[in-house]
């Protein structure tokens, strides 16, 4: 079985320094895809770039944590996981509202997307895959992303913490499945990036391309530029962007997919 692979870079229209290097990392790397975020605050940016690059895969990188609404009176969205979970609680957010004029965003700055992921995964809580759920048939949106990491390496590539949590998120994992079959929606095979994030280099990732499984896989990553406007941002992800960046354009990755015989792909290829 051969062995595909989706390069996403999240966070697209979160600043210009993100926009930047993922095109760069489109225009001279392996990656084929990437999710915009309707509430960044380079989304116009975002966009225009997209359309000056037509090859790349364009999504819609849903946001509950972190900017403001796009809804009126676009107030700020909880800041974090932690406050998200707990305006969730109480049904202070409207998630299918506030996911849906996202997405109606983005179709009407001339996107049409071709995949569905969430900032910070929270698509994996029940009542936000439902939203997503609704949204992808509602806007014949095919792709959904499924954040289930396959095992990488000797357990001292990756902190404790990290593994525990990608592996206790298996066990939502057949519920999740059920969910987004119950409105047609398709994920891939394999998912990888969510052990890695903020700490991958070229070596790191030509040994994840060596490790990739039969099927289709979709590596999640996070490139950019370290420049003012990034770190002035409130994110964790910073110098970590360029060396995401440095991995993803570099030839001697390129030389492992050829070598490994593993087929770039997008998600408009397999539709």
């Amino acid at each position: 079985m051969e062995r595909l692979l989706i390069v996403n870079a999240d966070d697209f229209g979160y600043a210009r320094d993100v926009n930047e290097g993922i095109v760069e990392a489109h225009r001279h790397g392996i990656l084929t895809a990437a999710t915009l975020m309707a509430n960044g605050a380079a989304f116009e940016h975002a966009v225009a770039l997209a359309r000056q690059t037509p090859s790349l895969d364009v999504g819609c990188h849903l946001v509950l944590v972190g900017g403001r609404s796009v809804l009126p009176p676009y107030k700020p969205l909880p800041a974090s996981v932690g406050a998200f979970l707990r305006a969730a609680a109480a049904g202070r957010l409207r998630i299918y509202d506030e996911l849906s004029a996202q997405v109606r965003k983005v179709i009407g700055a001339g996107v049409t997307p071709t995949h569905l992921d969430t900032h910070k995964h929270t698509h994996l809580l029940p009542p936000v895959l439902d939203a997503v759920g609704r949204i992808a048939r509602e806007y014949g949106i095919r792709w959904v992303r499924r954040p289930f990491d396959f095992p990488l390496g000797a357990p001292g590539a990756v902190p404790f913490g990290v593994r525990a949590t990608s592996r206790g998120l298996g066990f939502v994992r057949n519920g999740f499945h059920r969910t987004l079959a119950r409105y047609g929606c398709r994920t891939t095979d394999h998912f990888a990036g969510f052990q890695i994030t903020g700490r991958f280099r070229v070596e790191e990732l030509r040994q994840l391309i060596g490790a990739l499984p039969a099927g289709i896989t979709e590596l999640m990553s996070h490139p950019g530029y370290c420049q003012e406007e990034l770190r002035s941002s409130p994110t964790r992800l910073k110098e970590s962007r360029e060396q995401e960046l440095a991995a993803l354009i570099a030839p001697e990755v390129r030389r492992e997919i050829e070598a490994r015989g593993v087929r770039l792909v997008r998600y408009r290829d397999l539709s």
